[in-house]
């Protein structure tokens, strides 16, 4: 459903560019979360799928369409959210935006009055339907976005950064939407965010760049399987930490963790610690998630 090939971008002012040969294939009913610390070329990615950005070189299909070659049959296949860009008209109502983006994907009237009461009555944004965006706080004026984005159940769905601002429960409303969009409707949805829990929580692959290059693509479940700080062992004990031995105490506890290189290697750290006449609570394998996996993917170098 999303196609990048061979994606570049170089900006005159830049001269290094800021998209760097990327190739990326998301297939329907995907939800991918793109990721890469700040300057790594998300945004700029996102805005060529957009067809806000010419690409220097390079190809974008979205839907089977050429997002440079045929941008308006690309952009009936996209719905966006862009962080830090004016998504929604702010002189305009949250309804008036909603049935103004409705009808510009070809909506019809009595359709998008159905689908805007929905999305903004789930969004706690009902009963401030009539008042004009531009008065909204920070946070509304993103749920009113994420609505506008997908007013026309579009079969792509691009959100940069869509729990900005955004509270708990709202948060928690983007997360089982982005959910049923995938699983019920089909709906490829392509996510960036710093909230790395709600990639995690929502997406089923994960594509991390760095300097502009794809340094992984891979399921959400592999690319933890495969971190290596799948030896590390929590081990907590009654007391003091015994000489050899950091950790944490708290509440006469104390917590050490350890990285083992091999998994044989935890029976010899438990012997260790009895010899010391140390009492154990408990040991337990400590999961990486999916913040340890992107910190240590962005410090090694993109490969030539």
């Amino acid at each position: 459903m999303i196609e990048i090939n061979a994606l570049t971008k170089v900006y005159a002012t830049a001269g290094l560019p800021a998209v760097d040969n990327l190739s990326l294939h998301v297939p329907a009913g995907s939800v991918i979360g793109f990721l890469g610390p700040n300057g790594a070329g998300k945004t700029t990615t996102i805005k060529m799928m957009a067809g806000l950005l010419t690409p220097t070189s390079g190809q974008v299909r979205l839907g089977g369409f050429d997002v440079t070659r045929q941008r308006p049959a690309a952009m009936t296949r996209i719905g966006a959210v862009l962080e830090g860009s004016r998504n929604v008209y702010w002189s305009l109502s949250a309804w008036q935006n909603l049935m103004y983006f409705g009808r510009l994907k070809g909506m019809r009237r009595a359709r998008i009055k159905d689908r805007a009461r929905d999305l903004l009555t789930e969004l706690g944004l009902w009963e401030r339907r009539d008042d004009k965006v531009g008065g909204f706080s920070r946070g509304m004026q993103q749920k009113v976005a994420i609505a506008a984005a997908l007013i026309a159940d579009p079969p792509i769905v691009l959100l940069d950064e869509p729990t900005l601002g955004l509270d708990v429960e709202a948060t928690r409303t983007i997360k089982r939407w982005i959910a049923e969009l995938a699983g019920e409707l089909g709906t490829t949805v392509l996510i960036t965010t710093h909230q790395l829990g709600v990639v995690e929580e929502v997406c089923d692959r994960v594509a991390v760049i760095r300097q502009g290059r794809l340094v992984a693509d891979l399921p959400t479940r592999e690319l933890l399987a495969g971190s290596r700080e799948r030896d590390r062992y929590e081990i907590r004990v009654e007391g003091a930490a015994p000489p050899g031995f950091d950790g944490v105490t708290r509440d006469g506890v104390t917590t050490i963790t350890l990285r083992v290189d091999a998994p044989g290697e935890v029976y010899d750290l438990v012997e260790r610690l009895r010899a010391h006449g140390v009492v154990l609570q408990s040991l337990t394998q400590v999961r990486p998630d999916l913040e340890d996996v992107f910190l240590a993917l962005i410090q090694e170098p993109a490969h030539a």
